[in-house]
């Protein structure tokens, strides 16, 4: 497991990329699998890697996993590395917005 202070610069750093809600990740995951004929249990809906972020979004930091942290650390390089924070991507980039979003970072939420 990290020391205390790797695991509170994780954390912080989760939670600043990861700029939706549990709820709102939820429902962009049940949206994104939902097709004509078929939908996938609400459950059971989106990628594995946007299923884990939805579950680190309901823990304490205290009930962590290092497999959640591992997650945590995938989520927070695929954010930075695909988006410049501080320059988010323009509205018209939809598939970036959208592949950004499966693991909770919406670039357009202020």
């Amino acid at each position: 497991m990290a020391d205390a202070l790797e695991l509170d610069a994780l954390w912080e750093d989760f939670h600043r990329v990861v700029n939706m809600t549990s709820a709102e990740l939820a429902d962009w995951l049940r949206v994104r699998d939902s097709g004509e004929l078929t939908e996938p249990l609400p459950d059971d809906a989106g990628p594995p890697l946007g299923q884990h972020v939805l579950a680190i979004l309901q823990k304490r930091r205290t009930d962590l996993t290092g497999d959640d942290l591992r997650a945590m650390r995938k989520v927070v390089d695929t954010v930075t590395s695909q988006t410049d924070l501080e320059n988010e991507p323009a509205a018209e980039d939809t598939r970036l917005r959208h592949r950004l979003m499966t693991v909770g970072h919406d670039p357009l939420k202020p």
